[in-house]
């Protein structure tokens, strides 16, 4: 049976206080994509999945999350997923304030395999 995606995980955006996330803070709401993009030189992970809106750098998947993300992104599949915003609470710690949903694309409808 087709389904539109997929959920695969979720979590609190890493780093999101360092990035300009709280810039936007006004624009992020639940269902907004968000870009994958795969760091491969940054020098404090090379795993790295860092997540953008429109062209702003809002912060990363967790280091403890990126491994396969990472890959199948830096070979040119990030298609195969989505991420979009699940939660924003502005109450939290800046850490805490954004959740972000990885789904899995169902491409059978459309004959990608």
């Amino acid at each position: 049976m087709y389904e539109p995606s997929r959920q695969i995980m979720s979590f609190n955006i890493a780093g999101f206080q360092y990035w300009d996330g709280a810039l936007l803070i006004g624009a992020l709401k639940p269902g907004v994509a968000l870009e994958l993009v795969a760091e491969p030189d940054n020098p404090h992970d090379p795993e790295a999945v860092a997540l953008y809106y429109q062209s702003t750098k809002l912060g990363y998947v967790p280091s403890d999350l990126n491994a396969t993300l990472s890959v199948m992104c830096f070979y040119g599949h990030a298609s195969a997923f989505e991420a979009r915003i699940l939660q924003v609470d502005h109450r939290v710690a800046p850490w805490k304030q954004v959740r972000v949903g990885i789904f899995v694309t169902d491409a059978r409808k459309t004959g990608i395999e």
